[in-house]
């Protein structure tokens, strides 16, 4: 039986809680969190508690903490043995007491409103300073998910950093359009058959090839009258820089 504690009350801590708290090789010991409110989620199902110094023992202790707190609770921990690990996808295993036994358990997701279910298909990324710590944080790891890789710390920032581009950026980019429409009284909804067929095309093709629009076709006069439609500077040069990022992509087929 896995013995394990959670550290942070979070979305990446109910999320694991979820799935792992049922399951019958794991034992959740404890949950530790400073919001004791945020505690009420996992009380009726594991023990919890908001004192650090009141900590357990285990063999695996999960630290799902914020990004910038990680290296400051984790020096709080008083550990006598197990395996500590961190969640993020930009911080270095480093960033954990090199006297402790370390390691990373890293969802390659947005973990926020996901059902548990549908965890099996996507990458967890995991490090350890050992291969005996390997093994248990794999061993872990595929419980959650069919697809568990073993990654170093600067390859992992790299895939942090292009997660980014793929997911929050583009985010960022539907909300934009949706404050266009809803700027000049257009039905967002009419936007979100395009948004679907995106993202399926790109999970069947490469982006290169993918790419369509005004930009890759070298199409001035449509750049033009676009730029001329934009009331905010902002936007205008956020089209700027996406037309001047494409064309560059493509220069050879202007």
């Amino acid at each position: 039986m896995l013995k394990l504690i959670l550290i942070g009350t979070g979305n990446i801590s109910r999320f694991l809680f979820d799935v792992l708290v049922d399951q019958p090789d794991v034992s959740v010991v404890q949950v530790l969190g400073r919001n004791i409110q945020a505690l009420d989620y996992f009380r009726d199902r594991a023990k919890v508690s908001s004192d650090f110094k009141a900590i357990e023992q285990a063999d695996l202790y999960i630290l799902a903490v914020s990004d910038e707190a990680i290296s400051e609770v984790s020096r709080k921990l008083q550990i006598e043995s197990g395996l500590l690990v961190h969640t993020a996808g930009s911080i270095s295993m480093d960033a954990l007491p090199k006297e402790m036994r370390r390691g990373v358990l890293y969802p390659l997701q947005t973990l926020s409103g996901i059902l548990p279910e549908k965890m099996k298909d996507i990458p967890l990324c995991v490090e350890a300073g050992f291969e005996e710590d390997y093994l248990l944080l794999e061993k872990l790891a595929r419980l959650i998910s069919d697809r568990v890789v073993r990654i170093t710390s600067e390859k992992r920032k790299l895939l942090h950093l292009s997660a980014v581009f793929a997911n929050n950026f583009s985010n960022h980019l539907f909300y934009l359009s949706s404050e266009i429409c809803e700027e000049h009284g257009v039905d967002f909804d009419l936007i979100r058959p395009l948004i679907r067929e995106s993202c399926t095309k790109v999970m069947n093709q490469n982006p290169f090839d993918a790419q369509t629009g005004p930009a890759r076709r070298g199409d001035q006069r449509t750049l033009e009258e676009h730029l001329g439609m934009l009331t905010s500077a902002r936007l205008k040069e956020i089209y700027k820089v996406l037309t001047k990022s494409i064309q560059h992509t493509y220069g050879k087929e202007l």
